[in-house]
This record gives structure tokens, C-alpha cells and sequence, in this order.
């Protein structure tokens, strides 16, 4: 049986290698710069060792995740000796395997898999996983074996191209992380009429969920509501009057924001071209 290794003990390295041994997979031993980081992983595997260095774990294994932070990543790569016929994959969302450059020349299949999720701790990536989109770059046969992986446990993949990583994790950044962004932006903008940011995120959630429910069910560009969709030039004018009284530095952020969302509210069919032309003029 194929034996699985992870140099990184960090939460996808822990999440990913707790969850392929409940499939059934050989997680056979993990390192990690930090030893307990190491030790607990290995705990909670049965099976698995912690080992005394990232060597260690190449020497033992056939299938290596480099799941560090990213910017360890080429160096681990540089670091260890590889040999052929192994597996050495990592889980960057903006690099592609090219960063394994070393161990590919050592004869070893490399690749890349990773879990399109926001994991904030272990215990929340391992039940978020299910579910998940995992883009996969890797050349046969390593490509089938992670397909695989991600179809045990219970994702769906995506295979990209090298050429592609960066502008699919850019869009990730944006859907995710920008996110959070724009709900600090609306809880900030909650206190200028004395709201706390607890109180605020509280009655925003629903909204949140509610839209994303809409962008699931209905679909892009016809869950769009507000003004803009509306072609509501008047409450856009309020929006820019009081953003530009009460919170100047939101108002560069918001007009940007309306004017992507013009084409959508276009694309949805309830504002006409000209109504489009003239909010555009206006943002």
C-alpha cells in the first residue's frame, strides 16, 4: 500500500492526513519545524510516526504533501533528497508544482493539491473538506492518485494548468479573504450611527447568507439586488453624499464596487444601456 508522508504539521497538513487515513489511506509519518506540532498529528493517526526531519519523511515515504507555509515550500524542495518514483506534492493556492523544480529533476513525480477553503483551525477544515473544490497539477499517474484523494474524502478537483494558478487563486482571495474585508468595511460604516461591530455583524449575517443562498440557487447575474440592479441612480447619489461625510475612506472602495456591478445589473436585463451609461457617468 501507498505510503503517505507530510512534511508541515500545520491545519491542512493535520486535517488532510486525518481524514485520508479514515479513507483508508497510509499516513505513515509526518515532520514539522516544530516537534509537537509533529507528535500530535502523529497521535491522531493510527499509524503514523513523527519523525526527526523532513529527510526522514522522504526516505520512509512514496507520496510526500509539503504542507507548510508557502514560502518554506521551494526550500524544503531544495533541501531534501529525493528519489525516483515518488509522489512530492504541495498545497500552495498560488504556486505550481514548478516550485518542486528539484525534486522533479531527482526523478520524482511532483504536482500540486489544493483544498479551495478557508480553514481557520483543524477541527473546522476537517469538516469543511467535505465538499470542497481541490485543484490538482500533476502529470499521470500522480494526477489519478490525487483525484482520487479528493474524491474519497468526499471533494470534487479540478485539474489546472501551471499558467493558471495565479489567476485562480487571485480569484479565490477575492471571493474569500476580501470578503471578510467588505463585512468589516459595512460593520465599521454600522458605527457611525452607534452600532457596535458585534451587534452589527450580528444583523448582517442573515443578509450574508441569504445572499449566498441566492447566488447558489438563482444564479449569477439574476440573484443581483439593490440600487444598482435597480438602476437606482437617486439612492446611489445618498450612498456617495453620506459615505462622503461620515466615511470618506470607504468611498473610493464603494464606487469601484458599483461600477463591476453595473455590467451584472446590464447582463441581468432590468436596467437599460442607457440607464448602465449613466450610472457609470455618475460613479
Amino acid at each position: 500500500m501507498l505510503k503517505i508522508g507530510f512534511i508541515g504539521a500545520g491545519t491542512v497538513g493535520t486535517a488532510l492526513a486525518i481524514l485520508l487515513s479514515r479513507q483508508g489511506y497510509r499516513v505513515a509519518g509526518v515532520s514539522s519545524l516544530s516537534p509537537a506540532s509533529a507528535t500530535k498529528l502523529a497521535k491522531q493517526v493510527a499509524g503514523c510516526r513523527a519523525l526527526k526531519d523532513n529527510q526522514a519523511v522522504a526516505d520512509s515515504t512514496d507520496l510526500i504533501f509539503i504542507t507548510t507555509p508557502d514560502d518554506a515550500i521551494a526550500t524544503v524542495a531544495s533541501q531534501v533528497k529525493w528519489h525516483k518514483g515518488q509522489g512530492v506534492v504541495h498545497c500552495s493556492g498560488a504556486d505550481a508544482a514548478g516550485i518542486l523544480e528539484p525534486a522533479r529533476l531527482s526523478g520524482a513525480d511532483t504536482g500540486s493539491f489544493h483544498p479551495l477553503q478557508a480553514f481557520s483551525d483543524v477541527r473546522e477544515a476537517m469538516k469543511n473538506m467535505p465538499g470542497t473544490t481541490f485543484a490538482i497539477e500533476a502529470g499521470e499517474p500522480l494526477l489519478g492518485v490525487l483525484k482520487g484523494m479528493a474524491t474519497a474524502i468526499g471533494g470534487q478537483w479540478l485539474e489546472l494548468k501551471a499558467e493558471d494558478k495565479t489567476a485562480y487563486h487571485a480569484a479565490a482571495v477575492i471571493a474569500s479573504n476580501y470578503l471578510v474585508t467588505l463585512v468589516k468595511m459595512a460593520t465599521d460604516l454600522w458605527q457611525t450611527f452607534g452600532i457596535p461591530p458585534d451587534r452589527a455583524k450580528s444583523a448582517l449575517l442573515p443578509l450574508l447568507r441569504g445572499t449566498l443562498h441566492n447566488i447558489e440557487t438563482i444564479g449569477l447575474p439574476a440573484c443581483l439586488t439593490g440600487p444598482i440592479a435597480r438602476g437606482d441612480s437617486g439612492t446611489i447619489t445618498k450612498h456617495l453624499q453620506t459615505l462622503q461625510e461620515k466615511a470618506p475612506a470607504l468611498l473610493p472602495t464603494y464606487r469601484e464596487l458599483a461600477l463591476q456591478t453595473v455590467p451584472i445589473a446590464l447582463a441581468k436585463g432590468k436596467i437599460s444601456k442607457k440607464q448602465a451609461a449613466e450610472l457609470e457617468e455618475m460613479l
